[in-house]
């Protein structure tokens, strides 16, 4: 399982887990305990002293593991107090007495077994085996039978705190543990190990190489060690609704991290994160809720594997119980001798909370819930809960269910005995609204099977507990396992598991979204529900913690805004366009699907390899900045616009410039050539657009199109779209096949969008259906087209939006701005899902929906891996910004232009 991890020495049968909750394990000797109605037989083991009790784990296997509450004690004394301190008397040397009312007997035989509780009065004689005075071990002890006796539980926890601190204050970390001796020490602090239900206190020491723990008692080993090398995530984490936790993977995928460390200020973990974060060349611990979701969206990790990084950033991890991971049930039917993953009725329905699939039993807590006093809430138990993990769990892990039940198991027909029960019970039962946890969906079945033959008591009937009884369509344990991966990367569920993301993770977790969805949970689950800081009074505070850790937490909240859909191939199946495309084709003959395949290929080679372009020949043919560029169809005639107000023809077979063409004084901003290649299109900040015959060599029309500059145009279908700084977007029909002159007919303003701000950049998705604008307040806003409404609006990047355009699959919109990020925002949804940082003002893009390669002031090409959220290469280009760029279909041909005047052509490497 994911936290059951064989780490403790192989003869040692002693478990922090035999501690109560919230005790710590001090120190340890070796000793022998001699009972006083045993006669002088004596047994040789090891003395644990606790916070709370002290433990005797004798060597005899057959022995059990003697617990001694110290509330339960009524006296503790060194022999020689009791003998009159006689230093004649060899035997009292290293010894001292305990007598006590109750004891409990720990894994009896060497077996797993609820604990047998001895009530009467006991008296126990203990001998060390060392040099140590049993004088200092008998103070120690009646210090903490003190704390355990006080009558108020914060008053206890504030004792032992402080007797913690103080022992940790006189402690250092063992330097001989280094493992290099050229090691240079950064920090050294204190800090815990978080493991289930157990802390272990010691020293925390990072180096220019490892990072280490000295557990103050040695246990389970004397350091562990994490090379820095070997680090793959990290995480910060909330650990007792503080931000204390900081958690270490060495793995990409492991479930379960190598280390778990609760500090005790946040300013010490948050520098430790720091130094380890700085230290991973790659960075690989930065990733985002928002780049998982598009790894995620994009097919690159499954549905399992996205769950479990939204888990690792919401704060769930496997060594916190009160925030296990959590995941969906998938599977409804568990009563049909065949799984049918192509029925709809199969599932659950993920778009509902568990509480909310039964009709009736949510009327009935509505019902109660519209009666509640504020705070109110609609289930008084949550979805994930320390002990539902290990209802789970318990096959696999009774020492844990043990811990958590003073001893004892559950009750037998609480326990968990059956897929359907459980299911059932999940759907009508009055407090039941569990979820599942990872184990559902990985390897090993084995918490579904009695594998250590546990006595876990008869249920009504006379049925023993023993292995998870399955459904009728499984075979065994395994085949169970494997249909329910099967579900849960199935094509229903990847259409729809956003929908439950939207529930545990997102915008429904929290206020009018959540009332709405009925998902709505007791306040003090929630993240920030309780300000521990602002309570003064410890037994409160310390009460209010217990609850909260007891009932369960609610993950940290990732999205605020409603998760994209995943692109399953039915969907991708559906949108073959590329944003590259003028035009859409129509399915025709072989001959045509050839070249369309041909295309695609070709432009998959040429992106794979963007990061080899070389700089071929370079021309200066303006006087000042190249403000566009667009090229003709056979790719020999290259035409680009300047702020110098001209237009330039540039032949690339003869390799000089051949025409140049001005139709005002005023910058022109943009072009673009019309099918046909017999016209180009001009913007201009004298508030026209010009019309330019290539055949004819003049101008051949002019639109007054706006109040102000025109920034940016488009077209489509025989349709004009033009932007401005006069806040408008303007849609024209317009007739290219008609005679040459002026008439104003030839122009038909068919809609008017109008803005809050000046319009820089616009572009068309691949089918014509979408337009999308940037402003120079960097806001975004999709429009849908045929209705002239807009989908969304977003506010996107901090200043002006230089250049915007759409994923060839019409999903993603990217926009370049002059605060130096790249920002990609979900169509779907209008979510903002990545922020790529520069340090640059970025001009310009071309992109193909997951390499993006950029024009920054520089004068330099960045290439970004926008998976990788993160620029691959640096390619050097021009003396000033590169201010514009044009890509053909298949990626072989790019020219760029800049501020320095001049165009490039670069020749791509294969």
């Amino acid at each position: 399982m994911a936290f059951i991890k064989k780490k403790e020495r192989p003869r040692e049968r002693f478990s922090l887990l035999h501690l109560d909750l919230e005790e710590y394990y001090f120190e340890q000797h070796i000793a022998y305990i001699l009972k006083s109605n045993t006669g002088r037989r004596k047994i040789r083991g090891s003395l644990k002293v606790c916070s709370k009790s002290m433990i005797f784990e004798p060597e005899p296997l057959e022995e059990p593991i003697i617990k001694i509450p110290l509330r339960d004690c009524t006296q503790i004394e060194g022999a020689e107090e009791k003998e009159n301190r006689n230093p004649f008397v060899e035997n009292n040397v290293g010894r001292f007495s305990v007598k006590c009312k109750q004891v409990y007997l720990i894994k009896e035989h060497g077996i797993v077994t609820p604990y047998r509780i001895v009530r009467g009065e006991m008296d126990y004689m203990f001998q060390l085996d060392t040099v140590v005075k049993a004088a200092d071990i008998v103070q120690t002890l009646l210090q903490l039978h003190r704390a355990s006796c006080l009558e108020k539980l914060g008053d206890q926890t504030a004792m032992i705190t402080a007797i913690l601190q103080s022992r940790l204050a006189r402690s250092s970390f063992d330097k001989n543990r280094f493992q290099n001796v050229s090691e240079v020490p950064h920090m050294e602090c204190r800090a815990e190990v978080v493991a289930p239900l157990v802390t272990n206190p010691g020293l925390v020491c990072i180096t220019d190489q490892n990072l280490y723990f000295q557990p103050l008692n040695e246990y389970p080993e004397p350091v562990i060690q994490i090379k820095l090398h070997d680090i793959r995530r990290i995480y910060k984490r909330r650990h007792g609704l503080q931000p204390l936790g900081l958690e270490v993977f060495c793995t990409e995928d492991d479930l379960c991290s190598d280390i778990y460390l609760k500090f005790y200020k946040s300013k010490e973990r948050d520098e430790i994160y720091y130094y380890i974060a700085t230290f991973l060349e790659n960075h690989i611990t930065e990733h985002t809720a928002e780049s998982y979701m598009l790894l995620w969206q994009r097919g690159h990790i499954s549905n399992y594997q996205y769950l479990l990084h939204l888990n690792n950033l919401a704060d769930r991890s496997c060594n916190d119980l009160s925030q296990y991971p959590v995941f969906p049930w998938i599977i409804a039917d568990y009563t049909s001798p065949e799984l049918d993953l192509n029925n709809l009725e199969t599932f659950r329905d993920v778009s509902k909370a568990v509480g909310a699939l039964n009709k009736e039993r949510l009327e009935r807590l509505l019902a109660r819930y519209r009666e509640m006093p504020d705070p109110k809430f609609m289930f008084g138990s949550h979805y994930s809960s320390p002990g539902y993990v290990l209802f789970y769990l318990m096959r696999v892990a009774p020492e844990y269910m043990l811990c958590v039940h003073n001893g004892k198991y559950d009750n037998a027909d609480r326990m968990f005995n059956s897929i359907a029960e459980t299911w059932k019970n999940c759907l009508v039962g009055a407090t039941d609204f569990k979820e599942l946890i990872p184990e559902f969906f990985g390897n090993d079945c084995s918490f579904l099977r009695n594998n250590m033959k546990l006595e876990f008591g008869k249920r009504q009937g006379g049925k023993m507990v023993d292995d998870v009884e399955l459904p009728p369509w499984a075979s065994d344990a395994d085949d169970f396992l494997q249909k329910n991966r099967d579900a849960l990367e199935s094509q229903y569920v990847s259409e729809h598991l956003h929908e439950w993301i939207d529930l545990i993770f997102g915008y429904k977790q929290r206020g009018s979204e959540a009332v709405a969805a009925h998902n709505v949970f007791h306040p003090l689950t929630y993240e920030g529900g309780v300000d521990l800081d602002s309570i003064q009074d410890t037994n409160e505070k310390v009460a209010m913690l217990t609850q909260i850790l007891e009932f369960g937490q609610t993950p940290k909240q990732l999205f605020t805004t409603p998760h994209p859909q995943r692109i399953t191939p039915k969907f991708q199946s559906m949108s073959r366009t590329t944003s590259y495309s003028t035009s859409v084709t129509e399915p025709g003959s072989p001959s045509e699907e050839s070249f369309e395949d041909l295309t695609e290929e070709s432009r998959k080679l040429a992106w794979s390899n963007i990061s080899k372009l070389k700089m071929g020949c370079q021309h200066k043919i303006h006087k000042e900045a190249v403000t566009s560029i667009t090229v003709s169809s056979n790719g020999s005639s290259i035409f680009t616009t300047s702020l110098d107000s001209t237009l330039k023809m540039f032949s690339k077979e003869s390799n000089a410039l051949q025409r140049s063409m001005s139709f005002s004084n005023m910058p022109l901003s943009s072009c673009l050539m019309l099918p046909g290649d017999t016209t180009v299109v001009c913007s201009s900040w004298d508030n026209h657009i010009y019309f330019y015959s290539v055949a004819y060599g003049r101008r051949q029309d002019i639109l007054m199109g706006h109040d102000d500059a025109v920034s940016k145009i488009c077209w489509r279908d025989n349709r004009l779209y033009t932007a401005s700084w006069d806040s408008t977007v303007k849609i024209w029909t317009c007739n290219p096949s008609a005679p040459s002159g002026t008439k104003r007919s030839n122009f038909e303003l068919l809609v008017e969008l109008e803005l809050e701000a000046g319009v820089n950049a616009i572009s068309l998705n691949p089918a014509g259906t979408m337009l999308v604008s940037g402003t120079k307040e960097g806001t975004v806003n999709i429009w849908d087209i045929d209705a002239s409404k807009t989908l969304y609006q977003i506010e996107c990047q901090s200043d002006i939006i230089n250049d915007i355009a759409f994923s060839p699959d019409s999903r993603h919109v990217l926009t370049a701005g002059n605060d130096g990020f790249l920002k990609l925002i979900d169509v779907q949804t209008g979510m903002l899902v990545s922020s790529l940082p520069s340090g640059e003002e970025q001009r310009c893009f071309v992109w193909d929906g997951n390499t993006i390669l950029s024009g920054s002031k520089s004068g330099d090409l960045l290439v970004w891996d926008l998976i990788a959220g993160k620029i691959t290469d640096r390619i050097k280009g021009h003396s000033g910004a590169v201010t514009c760029m044009w890509m053909n279909e298949q990626g072989s041909t790019l020219i760029t232009g800049g501020e320095d005047k001049q165009i490039i052509f670069w020749n791509p490497i294969y």
